[in-house]
């Protein structure tokens, strides 16, 4: 998953996006390099996009309002952790529980931790070895088992942060591998070469979808949930990642940054080399399961990410874009019918929303925010009532 520091400093250029974990694609092609987006569909109108010289937002770290105007769909918003960094919040199958990646106190780096969405107060529980680094956690169907990735079986301690004096680019550790846990027992699922993470699982819980370097680029893989017939997905050199499945599994959505030149194409390639990437746009992609029927979504050039199927179908999506303030640090979410149609903004907190993830039952919508938080730069997991 991608370094999450980089919402504490400007944004001056699309690459700083690579916050959270996965990105990227182009323009090029029939579906990109001929037709834009619509115009999106918003309840209020858009404010002006701030300089992206500007100082953090004033809104951090004073307690902003939980709901904006115009955010028509959400309502009863509830924050459910409070300081840190907190993202990736996914539910349980029974729509009971939370699980996400954390830093916070005693650990220097991520680890996984659940918590119950309808406690009054909420007590996040590590479930993680507390060893190493860790990233993009998932229930298995059934709550008792979770997927995640980690480098602890390489360390006890943190990976070193990547080298950024030639500018920002995110770590992509080969020390990732792929776990199944029950809180006590781990089960390691991947042992191939290089980075695997960014794993998530049909609801029927057959199968696994992840990013992986195995082959030499940031490809989509798929295998079963013991780790067994690992199958690529993917074969278009640049980054792949952040997949879900939709409710049947038929269909996958992910986002992907993908190289548009030579040079371009180079330079991704001597930062994977070094376990290194740097995202330039962001696009959204989908395709069925065995990575047929590929076809880009959206073509807007900014930072694209965390794309989730709406419940019961793969006919819309909703994620996470910079699109109001590409320059800026300002990410909403949004929602898009599969075939690029129907943009309509869904947030309108001046600083960060991400991760959106709706409730099995589709009533509730979880998502992580820098919205009313006591100090500028903390993340937390909030969740509120979807109004259709």
């Amino acid at each position: 998953m991608p370094d999450r520091s980089a919402r504490k400093t400007p944004l001056l250029t699309l690459a700083l996006f690579a916050l959270i974990a996965w990105m990227n694609g182009c323009r090029t092609g029939g579906h990109g390099a001929t037709r834009g987006l619509p115009p999106v569909r918003e309840s209020t109108p858009v404010a002006p996009s701030p300089s992206p010289s500007a100082p953090p937002s004033g809104d951090e770290g004073t307690l902003s309002p939980l709901q904006y105007p115009g955010e028509r769909h959400l309502a009863n918003v509830r924050q459910l952790t409070f300081g840190g960094e907190n993202a990736e919040a996914y539910w349980s199958s029974d729509g009971r529980s939370l699980i996400f990646q954390s830093t916070r106190p005693p650990f220097a780096c991520d680890q996984i931790f659940t918590l119950d969405v309808d406690e009054v107060a909420p007590t996040p529980r590590l479930v993680s070895t507390g060893l190493g680094r860790t990233t993009c956690p998932y229930f298995f169907p059934g709550g008792r088992r979770f997927l995640y990735a980690s480098t602890h079986l390489a360390s006890r301690e943190c990976p070193a942060p990547p080298d950024r004096s030639k500018g920002y680019a995110w770590g992509v550790f080969a020390e990732y591998d792929l776990f199944s846990s029950d809180g006590r027992t781990v089960t390691r699922l991947t042992d191939a070469p290089g980075y695997d993470a960014e794993a998530t699982i049909s609801t029927d819980g057959q199968r696994i979808v992840f990013t992986s370097a195995r082959d030499g680029d940031l490809e989509l893989y798929s295998m079963a949930a013991d780790g067994s017939d690992a199958r690529r997905l993917t074969f278009t050199p640049g980054y792949d990642g952040g997949a879900f499945f939709s409710d049947d599994g038929e269909w996958l959505v992910y986002r992907a940054s993908r190289p548009k030149d030579e040079a371009s194409l180079l330079d991704f390639r001597t930062l994977l080399a070094k376990a290194l990437v740097r995202p330039t746009s962001l696009e959204l992609h989908v395709m069925r399961r065995d990575g047929t029927h590929d076809r880009q979504v959206t073509a807007n050039g900014v930072a694209n990410f965390a794309p989730f199927f709406f419940r019961g179908g793969h006919e819309r999506i909703v994620f996470c874009s910079n699109l109001a303030d590409p320059r800026g640090r300002n990410f909403d979410l949004y929602a898009v019918n599969a075939d690029g149609t129907d943009l309509t903004r869904i947030t309108f907190n001046p600083t960060f929303d991400g991760f959106p993830m709706f409730s099995p039952d589709g009533r509730r919508i979880a998502f992580c925010s820098n919205r009313h938080n006591a100090r500028a730069g903390d993340t937390n997991v909030f969740v509120a009532d979807w109004v259709p």
